[in-house]
């Protein structure tokens, strides 16, 4: 697990609300503080979906980032700052298995139901925190330096500056 500060808050607000850049990933929850609170929930909630028309079901348990991120850029944007924000994004399972593939996290793939990462913005920052949702008791942490690994170069690639550690 590691900690990142990012340098640039505007840039990365630009690149996280009202671009694709993070549209790969799924959000777990939010929450909003701006004039008042606002709480979501990314649970999909199947039952609201027609059993007869299987293509209208989400192929995840959590909702997909790009259908989520409109909404929230909607609450966000305007004169005044939120007064801070949580997110909880996380991997599909596709994403989880791709970076588990190797023979080293056999034992593993059972037990992490997902990798997470949180971006929290407070007092005119934002730091995104690295983790992994776990069903089970793991002993060997190996998997946390590959995500913590491909956050750090996926932030890269997209020309997000950080401090690692902060």
């Amino acid at each position: 697990m590691i900690s990142l500060q990012i340098k640039n808050t505007r840039d990365f607000m630009s690149k996280f609300l009202a671009s694709d850049i993070f549209d790969k990933f799924l959000l777990d929850s939010a929450e909003l503080k701006l004039g008042i609170t606002y709480n979501i929930d990314g649970h999909v909630n199947k039952a609201f979906y027609s059993e007869s028309d299987e293509s209208e079901l989400p192929a995840f348990d959590f909702s997909a980032w790009s259908e989520i991120r409109p909404k929230c850029f909607d609450l966000i944007k305007g004169k005044r700052t939120p007064l801070s924000f949580k997110f909880v994004m996380c991997t599909s399972p596709d994403k989880k298995n791709e970076l588990l593939s190797s023979e080293n996290f056999f034992e593993v793939k059972d037990q992490l139901s997902s990798f997470v990462f949180v971006i929290k913005y407070s007092e005119g920052h934002v730091v995104i925190t690295t983790g992994a949702a776990l069903s089970g008791f793991v002993l060997d942490k190996s998997y946390e330096k590959v995500w913590d690994d491909y956050i750090k170069s996926f932030l890269t690639e997209a020309q997000i500056d950080f401090d690692l550690d902060y």
